[in-house]
This record gives C-alpha cells, sequence and structure tokens, in this order.
C-alpha cells in the first residue's frame, strides 16, 4: 500500500473504460457530490500507473477494452502494491453468471452492470470507499504506534545505556572487592547501585529500585545516584545508613516525582573495626555470607524495618550493625531476580530464592554468575519483566 499524506476523508474515484460516453455519464452522476473526486483513465495500460499517482479509494473498470481485457487487469490491479488492496467494481453489459464467478475469485469486490441508477451507484462507491478509508486509517495508526515503539526502544536503550555508565568499575584487589551485574528489562525500570570509599576507613556502598518502568524511573535513579554520590546535602553524615535513609525521604517525596517511591540498601564498612552498620527501606535483605572451620555455609539476612523512601514524611530509618569476618561475602540484589513465575505458574518466593546462597561452588564460574544463571533457568528467557541488579562484595 502507498504511504501518503493525503488526508483520508476524501473520496476519490478511478474508472477505467475506453468508452468516453461513460465516463460522462458518471461524472454528471458525482458532479454534486463535493466530497468525492472523480479521475478517469481511457487507456488500461496506464491505469496502475495513474492509480499511483491519484490514490483511488475505489476502483470501477469496464471488462471489454483494447489492448488488455477487464480480468487479466483485475490481476494486474492485485499483483501491484499500489492497488492490491483498493476496492475494485466491475462494469460490465452483461450479466453473466461465469463471468462474474471469475471476476470475483480474480479479486473484485463488486460488480455492477452498466449503469444502474445514480444512487446505487453512489451508494456503492460509498460503501467500498467508508471501508477502505477505515483501512488506511487504521494501518496508518498502526505505523505510527510501530514508530512510536521504535522510538521509546531506542529511548529506553539509551537511558539505560546512560544508567550502565554511572555504575562503579569492579574493584578486584584490597580490603574490599566488589563487583555487580546489572540487566534492565525491555521496559526499562530504576535499578541502580554504587560504592565507594568514604574516606580511609569507611567503605559505602548500596542498592536501590525505583518503583514502575520507563524513562521517568531512569531519570529519578540518576537523580538518587547523584544525591548519594556527591553527597549534595552537605548536612548527611554519609557513614550513618539511616541518616542518608533519612535524609532520602526528605529530599525524594513521592508527590514530587511523579508519585514513584524506591527501596533501598545502604551499607557502611569500618574497616579498622570489622563492623558493618546498615539501613533498610523497604528493600529486600542484604545477604551475608560466611564459611566456617568446616566448610560449611553460614548465610545470615541483614535487614531493618524501615519503609519505603518517599512514600511518607514520617518514615522511621533505624540503622543496625553486624561484625564482618574476614572472606565473608555480601550480596545486595533487587527483588526482578527472585520475582520470577516458576514452572508450576507461581510466582518465586524470598525463601525459596534464598537456597541458592546454600548451594556449593560450581567450578569454574564466580558465584554471582552462578546465582544469576538459576534465576535465567527460571524465567526462561531474557529480557527479565524487571530489572535485575546483584552486588557481590567480598571481604579481606
Amino acid at each position: 500500500m502507498p504511504v501518503t499524506s493525503r488526508h483520508f476523508f476524501a473520496i476519490v474515484v478511478l474508472l477505467v473504460d475506453d468508452e468516453p460516453l461513460v465516463a460522462e455519464i458518471l461524472r454528471k452522476m458525482l458532479i454534486d457530490q463535493p466530497d468525492i473526486a472523480f479521475h478517469y483513465c481511457s487507456d488500461p495500460t496506464k491505469a496502475i500507473q495513474l492509480a499511483a499517482e491519484v490514490h483511488p479509494t475505489v476502483i470501477l473498470q469496464d471488462l471489454m477494452m483494447p489492448d488488455i481485457d477487464g480480468l487479466t487487469l483485475i490481476k494486474f490491479f492485485r499483483a501491484s502494491s499500489f492497488t492490491k488492496e483498493i476496492p475494485l467494481i466491475v462494469l460490465s453489459a452483461k450479466e453473466e453468471p461465469i463471468i462474474k464467478a471469475s471476476a470475483f475469485r480474480l479479486g473484485a469486490n463488486d460488480y455492477m452492470v452498466k449503469l444502474p441508477d445514480r444512487l446505487e451507484v453512489i451508494a456503492r462507491i460509498r460503501y467500498h470507499s467508508a471501508a477502505y478509508i477505515r483501512l488506511l486509517e487504521r494501518n496508518q495508526a498502526y505505523k505510527q504506534l510501530e514508530e512510536s515503539q521504535r522510538a521509546l526502544i531506542a529511548e529506553l536503550a539509551e537511558a539505560a545505556s546512560y544508567v550502565k555508565s554511572l555504575l562503579p568499575e569492579p574493584i578486584t584487589r584490597g580490603e574490599v572487592q566488589a563487583q555487580w551485574r546489572f540487566l534492565p528489562s525491555a521496559q526499562l525500570g530504576g535499578d541502580a547501585l554504587g560504592y565507594h570509599w568514604n574516606d580511609d576507613n569507611s567503605f559505602v556502598f548500596y542498592l536501590f529500585d525505583v518503583c514502575g518502568h520507563g524513562v521517568g524511573a531512569a531519570l529519578l535513579s540518576i537523580s538518587i545516584l547523584n544525591f548519594l554520590h556527591s553527597k549534595v546535602s552537605k548536612n548527611v553524615n554519609f557513614t550513618d545508613p539511616g541518616a542518608v535513609l533519612q535524609a532520602l525521604n526528605t529530599d525524594f517525596p513521592m508527590e514530587e516525582h511523579h508519585d514513584m517511591f524506591f527501596t533501598i540498601w545502604y551499607g557502611v564498612y569500618h574497616k579498622k573495626e570489622r563492623v558493618l552498620t546498615y539501613a533498610s527501606g523497604g528493600h529486600p535483605p542484604g545477604i551475608l555470607v560466611s564459611t566456617d572451620l568446616q566448610g560449611s555455609k553460614k548465610v545470615k539476612e541483614l535487614k531493618t524495618e524501615g519503609s519505603a523512601i518517599g512514600i511518607s514524611s514520617q518514615g522511621q530509618f533505624p540503622s543496625e550493625s553486624c561484625a564482618i569476618e574476614k572472606g565473608d561475602g555480601l550480596y545486595l540484589f533487587s527483588d526482578g531476580i527472585y520475582e520470577l513465575e516458576n514452572g508450576h505458574g507461581n510466582i518465586l518466593t524470598l525463601d525459596e530464592f534464598l537456597v541458592n546462597f546454600y548451594q556449593p561452588p560450581v567450578e569454574g564460574q564466580q558465584e554471582i554468575d552462578r546465582i544469576l544463571h538459576r534465576s535465567k533457568e527460571i524465567v526462561g528467557q531474557e529480557p527479565f519483566a524487571d530489572d535485575v541488579s546483584i552486588l557481590e562484595l567480598h571481604f579481606s
């Protein structure tokens, strides 16, 4: 179907007939119809070319013409990308069942013995044109929707790439080693994470998840990252997790951010004391994994009772602490990694997901990738329905 910027409200009739008298009769029939444009083609060999120029909403064509007979012309009309879907009304001097059947089999939409009453001609032109105009408008709407979706996908990909560029480089040596995996969903959520040395003794790290999807959620996550990394709030002690969450709750009320809130887990490792202080706001727990002398894994959930950030100005965000032993590992993650539909049609629970941390290591595979691989097996394919983020820390 040709792409045109023409408004799809005018009816355009193309008559293909070698008899000028027939054309004149039709022209007079339609002369008082201001919304119907009439075009005439006396040479059937030029019919498709003219149709591509005038974009008819209905074609009327004779069956008995020189050079090309009418049934062959129907074939040509239906084979051309310009005219294959345009309604076609056959005009014939005779009403012969065999010829009518052949015309319909080749793609004609209607058949008139020429020429019927003026009211019938106009009614058939309007009927077939209305159906075709609706088809054009529907196709145009689909095209605009596809273009909009392509633009949205490009915007989401650009936003995801930008968010990922803001995430810190892995740390492979030193008192704290850190690595992460970030898998944005097709719709892009609001996951983000970060870590840095606040001073010589304090290592700050966090992972948060903005509600909703799309560019808006990504933009809010970028604002949160800037708040945490640039320390824009000078009156906040960024080594006090509870105070940080309280400041975030004050600075990011959901009513000022399109009703978006977020969850967060924020921790500070004090190197000299080997103590971890942490607070969470509605977020899944941090998972502390240690190994005893017998080689058995010990798994501890680290979570406080703070609410999601931005929901209530009265939110409270208590902090807690725990000791960190040499060789301990800590995992933070967004709920997109475990809120997955399992093989029985049920959503995986957090407890079912935490079984992963008790499993023995797989030779040649990093623990963070083993956990992520298990989630991929459950969902069956990528991308995930929600952003998936996981942060792995090891303490020397």
